[in-house]
């Protein structure tokens, strides 16, 4: 699992092109923007003989930007098994939600 989600940081942080890429910040961190915040959101069990044979991790990913047309969002969108949620402006930042599964 956590091969997985290191794996997923990488792309983050390729795509964003800097380190402002946050795995469940606690809210004492003063995040940098632009950004992308993203946390576990579901495990899928599938089962054979009542035993689980494949998991499939689903993590929120939100792109949070100045920027309402980020290029960040663009990228984002294009990975495989990643799905648009929806969107939002909070303090004066817009923010991208997509959950992808990994």
């Amino acid at each position: 699992m956590e091969s997985r989600r290191l794996k997923l940081h990488e792309i983050l942080v390729e795509i964003l092109g800097a380190d402002h890429v946050y795995f469940q910040p606690p809210e004492n961190v003063k995040l940098e923007y632009p950004a992308i915040v993203y946390s576990r959101k579901q495990i899928s069990n599938r089962f054979a003989d009542n035993l689980v044979y494949k998991q499939n991790f689903t993590y929120q990913i939100t792109v949070i930007d100045y920027d309402p047309d980020s290029a960040i969002t663009a990228k984002i969108s294009t990975i495989i098994n990643c799905s648009y949620q929806n969107s939002y402006i909070a303090d004066g930042l817009n923010h991208d939600v997509f959950n992808l599964i990994v």
